[in-house]
């Protein structure tokens, strides 16, 4: 006896393209809407620059914002530039006078420094060259200082010592000596220094107190501070330093210290990025960060010194000696990628892919509801068959038999009507197949040997 075979492979295959389309229909939208996360070197090790980078990235998570930032520590601002030269990180604090990456673009200045030395009014000491055989102290945690102190005794032809024992200094030489800020004054007065030497901001509390101790530790309690005189000349030597004024009577008005304003030099701790960092996320990450700064500077004042980098045009920002991220300038000059202009391309994709989306979705109902519909005439053909097999059957074995078929074929029609749509017209044949099959199997049956079908 000839069984039906219903195909079942093709929509086992077409349920798949489906799900296929759905999950990468699910992947796209993902993908524009997940968090992106940034990598920062901070540095240098209990320094403000890293609490406040911290705190951003805590804030950002908080608001549930697009970027989100994964701290890295490092002891020094020359190993955060190295971690960011190596492409080890995203963003990081560089102090362009110890260690610039090649590869670095400034988002963001968060501290500017200025250098100058302040030295007790009997020691003499008023200018660089007044330095030369004396001991300049520098607070012992500043270690990226010393680079620059170099820098500036070296303008002056002076030699900048970091071991020379007490008491044997060559004339054209200056010995730098590490001091805790809590020490300052004992060491000037048993005379282990003879000045202090910072590179700090001048309005910062840390600066006047080391003043404020220099001060104490003159006899009359007053003090000299003076910077670098010839800035155009160390700058042209060292352009990535910046020019910097120390503002009259900053340290105190009676007296006045300075007496007036003090032309130096500085540098500065940058927040910068890799230069091939999307210039749509350096975007965001400066905007978000300018935004926060109040709210930041309440737990962080450090916030207070976030500033944008000085430049006149956008020409004059990406020829800088200390350049601009093209993403920063899009946010200082309000020229940001809208939403459109960012994702265009996914846009555009998912667009496409949602217009395939629901083509294919027809296509696939078109097709199911075809080989649904075959199906059913398929059974429908076979039911007919059998009942022409069965008005030319005499014997009662075979007729049985074909009763069962068409019980089990008017089982997949009914399977079929009751999971999907069917057309009346194709259900309504179908039924009358059935009809018509099992009415012949019985009067075939009756036929044969008199006894009645049960059904």
């Amino acid at each position: 006896m000839r069984k039906l075979v219903i195909p079942a492979g093709r929509e086992a295959w077409l349920l798949l393209g489906l799900a296929l389309l759905i999950v990468l229909g699910t992947a796209a939208a993902l993908h524009l809407t997940r968090p992106t996360t940034l990598t920062i070197a901070v540095a240098p090790k209990g320094g403000p620059e890293p609490a406040l980078l911290r705190a951003y990235a805590d804030e950002l998570a908080r608001r549930k914002l697009g970027i989100r930032l994964k701290v890295s520590a490092f002891d020094g601002v020359r190993e955060s530039a190295e971690a960011l030269k190596a492409g080890k990180v995203d963003l990081a604090i560089v102090r362009p006078d110890v260690s610039m990456p090649g590869n670095g673009l400034t988002l963001a200045v968060l501290r500017k420094l200025a250098a100058f030395v302040v030295a007790p009014a009997q020691s003499g000491i008023k200018d660089f060259p007044d330095l030369a055989g004396k001991q300049l102290g520098v607070l012992s945690n500043r270690t990226a200082d010393r680079t620059l102190a170099g820098t500036l005794v070296a303008h002056f032809g002076l030699e900048l010592l970091t071991d020379a024992p007490a008491g044997s200094i060559p004339a054209k030489a200056v010995a730098l000596v590490p001091i805790e800020e809590t020490d300052v004054a004992a060491a000037l007065g048993d005379g282990r220094i003879d000045a202090m030497v910072l590179v700090t901001t001048p309005t910062s509390s840390a600066a006047r107190r080391v003043v404020g101790l220099v001060q104490a530790a003159s006899a009359d309690g007053e003090a000299t501070l003076f910077g670098v005189p010839d800035t155009a000349a160390v700058l042209a030597r060292s352009p990535r330093l910046q020019p910097v004024t120390v503002q009259a009577a900053l340290f105190g008005g009676s007296p006045r210290l300075p007496a007036e304003d003090v032309a130096t030099v500085g540098s500065s701790y940058r927040l910068m990025a890799r230069a091939n960092l999307s210039r749509s996320l350096v975007a965001e990450v400066t905007q978000h960060l300018f935004e926060m700064r109040t709210a930041l500077a309440e737990t962080v004042p450090a916030a207070e010194d976030v500033s944008r980098p000085d430049y006149e045009d956008t020409a004059d920002a990406t020829s800088a000696r200390l350049p601009i991220h093209p993403g920063a300038i899009d946010y200082y000059e309000r020229e940001q990628e809208t939403f459109i202009e960012r994702y265009e391309s996914w846009i555009y994709l998912v667009a496409i892919l949602g217009g395939g989306l629901g083509s294919t979705v027809a296509w696939l109902r078109q097709r199911l509801g075809r080989i649904r519909r075959e199906r059913i005439e398929v059974a429908t053909t076979r039911l007919l068959e059998l009942r022409s097999e069965a008005s030319r059957e005499t014997d009662r074995e075979r007729l049985e038999a074909i009763a069962g078929e068409v019980d089990d074929l008017a089982s997949i029609i009914a399977r079929h009507a009751l999971n999907r749509p069917t057309e009346a017209r194709t259900l309504g044949a179908a039924t009358l197949a059935i009809d018509a099959a099992r009415s012949t199997v019985r009067r075939a049956i009756v036929q044969s040997d008199g006894v009645p079908l049960v059904s």
